[in-house]
């Protein structure tokens, strides 16, 4: 595989983490729409199982902006070890 095709596979998988972060954005912002919502109801079974949801998507949300990151520096640093920056710039090519 060439390197350009494999940057470009690499920009493609990090788009998809970036979607991944902004669904993950958007989960919260229901779920804590629906915590508000249920202020007024005063439903048990919702605020207890409501709060544990909300926990796993903020700690996934977490995870993957970690990843989100790191992936980013890979490949900066791919760009930078196969000298792709004239490249990648003549191309019109994302770096991240």
């Amino acid at each position: 595989m060439e390197k350009i095709d494999k940057l470009n596979i690499m920009n493609k998988v990090l788009r998809e983490i970036d979607d991944l972060v902004n669904s993950e954005t958007s989960l919260l912002k229901k779920l804590g729409q629906l915590e508000a919502d249920n202020i007024n109801l005063g439903d048990k079974v919702l605020e207890d199982q409501l709060s544990v949801i909300y926990e796993h998507v903020d700690n996934a949300l977490s995870e993957t902006s970690t990843l989100q990151a790191t992936y980013s520096t890979i490949i900066e640093q791919f760009i930078k070890d196969n000298n792709l920056g004239e490249a990648v710039a003549n191309a019109n090519i994302s770096a991240s």
